[in-house]
């Protein structure tokens, strides 16, 4: 079996898992694959091959990925807990990362909350801004006026 043979199998393999998974993780490397099996059939050398396999599958996966992702994630629905980010919440028991408290509400629910930045103190009654989750706690900073 021929190096050019081998990497379309690898081509092949990869578009199938792909298909199966739709995970947007094979994909890339299915176009390495295609250019280590054009080098081949150009009488590349083996390591010139590898080497295009890895660069290409690298470039297209850091430059295309994110492009691939937002296309294909458009209609994607947020779920509830990742509708919260963007919102506005008030404190209602003092946020203080170093004591490891804090609680705001948002939309009726109360939930745990951190500070972005360690260090910071937010009272009750601030109204902060939700800019990320970690595990079951909301991440929020002061919202600037």
């Amino acid at each position: 079996m021929n190096l050019v043979t081998i990497w379309l199998i690898v081509f092949v393999a990869c578009i199938v898992v792909e298909i199966i998974t739709m995970g947007l993780t094979t994909i890339w490397f299915a176009g390495g694959a295609l250019f280590a099996a054009v080098s081949a059939a150009l009488g590349a050398p083996l390591w010139l091959q590898i080497a295009l396999l890895a660069v290409v599958s690298l470039a297209l996966l850091f430059f295309t990925r994110p492009i691939a992702v937002k296309y294909f994630n458009k209609d994607r629905v947020k779920t509830n807990v990742e509708s919260l980010v963007g919102k506005q919440a008030i404190v209602i028991s003092e946020i203080d990362n170093l004591q490891g408290i804090g609680q705001v509400t948002v939309g009726g629910r109360e939930w745990s909350a951190r500070t972005t930045v360690d260090g910071i103190k937010l009272p009750v009654g601030s109204v902060v801004m939700i800019r990320a989750i970690s595990g079951v706690k909301l991440m929020v900073e002061k919202k600037s006026i």
